[in-house]
């Protein structure tokens, strides 16, 4: 003979109410986590932070060639530091001026820098740039396509700078949106205004990240123009 057990109703309601307070009890110790990793301190390293800036001081008036100006490269830098990224990812390394803020700044988020020059001249200057900076072993700078290699990277990435062909922008961040965290920030530079970039393809990408509704975007016009797009959720 099969016995059954009935489950009394009377203890559906407290299995249910213990269920949902498993969750909340889950969901805090998630968000307390995420608080936890944005209050760690950040790391400091007052001898290298004197060799960067000496680099930058010595070097500041010889970023000519599709390089950012230097508050831009502060605004990077910021907004790192502010959100505590570690997973960063550039497209357009020029000489290395930009990556410089950036690897900085990972330096004390304990992150590391992907980025990624066409060129093989303004490469190898770039390599030659974030060494006498001191900042090479946060630096994976790579020679290639980024059309070809952005799509081949799995990520997951919290942080994108965005400066290489502006006509292909929005095709990178399509291309990158899925292996961005949610938090994470991308970023591109050149962008004056919402569909008012120096070229049509900023203006196109500008129109399409400011439509998303899981994405929120500002413009920085303070030196060449950045946006900055925080995402939201997936």
């Amino acid at each position: 003979m099969i016995v059954r057990k009935q489950v009394s109703t009377n203890l559906i309601p407290a299995i249910m109410l213990r269920k949902s307070h498993l969750l909340l009890i889950l969901s805090a110790a998630a968000f307390l986590s995420l608080a936890d990793c944005m209050a760690q301190p950040l790391k400091e390293n007052p001898a290298l932070d004197e060799k960067v800036k000496k680099f930058l001081n010595d070097h500041s008036r010889q970023w000519y060639d599709l390089n950012i100006p230097a508050s831009d490269g502060q605004l990077l830098y910021d907004l790192i530091i502010k959100g505590r990224y570690k997973s960063a990812l550039e497209i357009g390394t020029s000489t290395g001026h930009s990556g410089i803020w950036i690897a900085w700044a990972l330096s004390k988020t304990g992150g590391k820098l992907i980025t990624i020059e066409i060129d093989e001249n303004r490469h190898k200057t770039a390599l030659e740039n974030f060494r006498k900076a001191g900042l090479s072993e946060y630096i994976d700078a790579r020679l290639a396509d980024a059309h070809q290699l952005v799509r081949e990277l799995k990520g997951p990435f919290d942080f994108v700078f965005s400066d290489a062909d502006k006509d292909w922008y929005k095709n990178y961040f399509i291309d990158i949106d899925p292996n961005l965290k949610v938090g994470g920030c991308f970023t591109a530079h050149n962008i004056s205004g919402r569909g008012r970039g120096y070229g049509g393809g900023q203006g196109a990408f500008l129109d399409y990240v400011m439509s998303l509704k899981n994405y929120e975007t500002t413009v920085n016009t303070a030196g060449g123009g950045i946006s900055i797009s925080y995402k939201k959720s997936e």
